[in-house]
Order: structure tokens, then sequence, then C-alpha cells
């Protein structure tokens, strides 16, 4: 089981940074393909970007390419959320989560199997 808590969330104005933090814990952190998620207040929980578990490959949508990067380091169990030139539709709880099906790089949140308890972001216009 891994357990995961997120970091690094905050106000911050539109063309601002934020890095975000998700540590978990375990010994088996290495062997989980991470993502991460967010939901903005009336709508359902959305992928943003994943990675795999050897950090080799990433998935991202269309609306974060150029702007966000998801990286892992595996001997800190830590993955991170760089997210650049942000705007105000950024707006929302940061979820990571882990999958442990490595096979498959998904961007269903059905398909991964821990979560963590989220951090708000926020951008103001």
């Amino acid at each position: 089981q891994v357990q995961l808590v997120e970091s690094g969330g905050g106000l911050v104005q539109a063309g601002g940074s934020l890095r975000l933090s998700c540590a978990a814990s375990g010994r088996t952190f290495s062997m989980y393909n991470m993502g991460w998620f967010r939901q903005a207040p009336g709508k359902e929980r959305a992928f943003v970007l994943s990675i795999s578990w050897r950090g080799g490959r990433t998935y991202y949508t269309d609306s974060v390419k150029g702007r966000f990067t998801i990286s892992r380091d595996n001997a800190k169990n830590t993955v991170y959320l760089q997210m650049n030139s942000l705007k105000p539709e950024d707006t929302a709880v940061y979820y990571c989560a882990a999958d442990r099906d490595i096979l498959t790089l998904s961007n269903r949140p059905n398909d991964y199997d821990y979560w963590g308890q989220g951090t708000q972001v926020t951008v103001s216009s």
C-alpha cells in the first residue's frame, strides 16, 4: 500500500509558477506509475499528467503542454508537478495518484489505486 501526501499549493497570480510535490510512503514507490489530476468546483476530476514508474514516459493533457512538467525522484519517493504560465482556469484542487499497472500509462482516474488528499491551487487574474 502507498500513502500519498501533496504539498506546494497556494495562491499565485496569472503567469506565475508553482511546484507541487507528492511524497509517498512505502518501499515500492518506484513500482507505480504516477499521475496528477485536478478538480475544479462543480466539475469532475480531470487528468493532468502522468509519468511511468522509471520516469521514461510521460503523458500530458493538451491544455497543459508546454506549461506543466511532471518528474519523479524514486530515491526520494516523490513526484513533482512544475506549473508555469499559470492561468485562472488552472484553479483547482490537485491530486496525485498511484497506479499499480505499470504496463499502461493511464489518464483515467478509475485506473489509479491510491490517492492523496489534494492541495489547492488558486490562480488570480
